[in-house]
């Protein structure tokens, strides 16, 4: 069996204790470091009622096209237009239906086509309002329209602002299959206000959860820890425990995009752990049956018991992990039924090359390593309760 493990040279040390130090309440900011493509992640509780200042500097006198979702329209659209008309000469407002059926080829030619009618340029700039699926939906029409226009996110759930709006995976569905048409595309700016998550529900804010549990799964042990810790808090939506996780797992994101942007080392395939069963979960059951942070948790866990029987990690892993899942209120029992779909689906990944599935599994708490998926009875295992 092929295990394709990342060892750390000292830059990366050197990164991973950045990584573990305390974010203070004034680390604001985060970089993406991209040669000509750098931008900024801007974290600060109220920025939604600052967007005129934060925008000066990228949107002045230019066509705006704000997209959003009809949801978050009722909450922030009067406030969001009227901040960007301040600086702006002119927005067009773009709104679609909530969730994962608006991230699909017929909703994409739909909106070109109003966006020929807004007489949109490359001079114009697509601004995201919303979740994963209006991010990832605006950044590609961003990224496909006129060959590529200018894009920024400013992401409104706990799942986007931590993970989907930051290192440029934009794209929509096919049926049965996810994110399996996109592009790369970096936006100009992300602005992140997590006192909108006060009006986020609670299923879509404990889903984002496993996203941000993911970053300390992943890379980054003390953050782990942090949360193991801080589970009232962060349950509580105290601002300061989400500004910091926020930015934490920014800070993360932001490390493995600078070194794999297009994911051609493989080091970025690590920020996948779970999504493979996830996404399988997703596609089988519905869009709609689970949200996509729940999908994930479920895979993560599906992830660990398979490392489990491969020998890679002990007991005591699987249930660690499964304990913080579940006291964030995180779901972790696959489906009992259609696991032989899960199973075809999940050899339609975007991670299968020359016809092998990889799958991203952990060796210990911070660290998880690409793996060639073993016969398909072991995964079977995998996804028993």
């Amino acid at each position: 069996m092929l295990i394709e493990i990342y060892l750390s040279d000292l830059k990366k040390q050197r990164e991973a204790k950045q990584l573990n130090d305390p974010i203070s309440n004034s680390d604001s900011q985060v970089a993406v470091n991209l040669a000509s493509r750098t931008y900024a992640i801007e974290i600060n509780p109220g920025l939604l009622n600052q967007l005129s200042n934060a925008l000066a500097g990228f949107v002045s006198d230019d066509h705006v096209i704000l997209v959003t979702d009809n949801n978050v329209a009722e909450l922030y659209l009067e406030t969001v237009v009227s901040q960007i008309s301040e600086i702006a000469q002119r927005v067009d407002v773009i709104r679609v239906s909530p969730g994962e059926e608006s991230k699909s080829i017929s909703v994409c030619d739909e909106l070109w086509q109003r966006m020929v009618d807004f007489k949109t340029d490359r001079q114009s700039v697509v601004v995201a309002l919303g979740g994963g699926v209006v991010g990832d939906l605006a950044g590609f029409l961003a990224a496909s329209f006129a060959r590529g226009i200018r894009f920024i996110q400013i992401p409104t759930t706990l799942l986007a602002q931590v993970d989907s709006s930051v290192g440029g995976k934009v794209g929509v569905n096919l049926p049965g299959a996810k994110n399996m048409v996109g592009a790369f595309w970096q936006p100009e700016l992300v602005l992140i206000d997590p006192l909108v998550l006060e009006t986020l529900d609670e299923a879509n804010f404990r889903a984002g959860l496993a996203e941000v549990i993911k970053y300390g799964l992943i890379m980054d042990v003390g953050f782990f820890e942090s949360l193991e810790a801080s589970v009232d808090l962060i349950g509580k939506r105290d601002p300061v425990a989400l500004t910091q996780s926020i930015a934490r797992c920014c800070k993360c994101k932001a490390a493995i995009v600078e070194e794999d942007e297009r994911e051609t080392s493989g080091r970025r395939a690590i920020l996948n752990y779970g999504h493979t069963y996830g996404h399988a979960i997703e596609a089988v059951f519905g869009f709609g049956r689970f949200l996509h942070g729940e999908a994930i948790s479920i895979g993560m866990t599906c992830a660990a018991r398979l490392a489990r029987e491969l020998g890679m990690v002990q007991d005591f892993f699987v249930a660690r992990q499964t304990e913080l899942f579940q006291r964030m209120q995180l779901p972790v029992d696959c489906p009992a039924e259609r696991h032989d779909e899960l199973i075809a689906s999940m050899k339609h990944d975007k991670k299968v090359a020359r016809g092998e599935l990889k799958l991203i599994l952990p060796v210990r708490i911070g660290e998880v390593v690409v793996v060639a998926a073993p016969e398909d009875q072991l995964i079977l295992d995998s996804l028993k309760n």
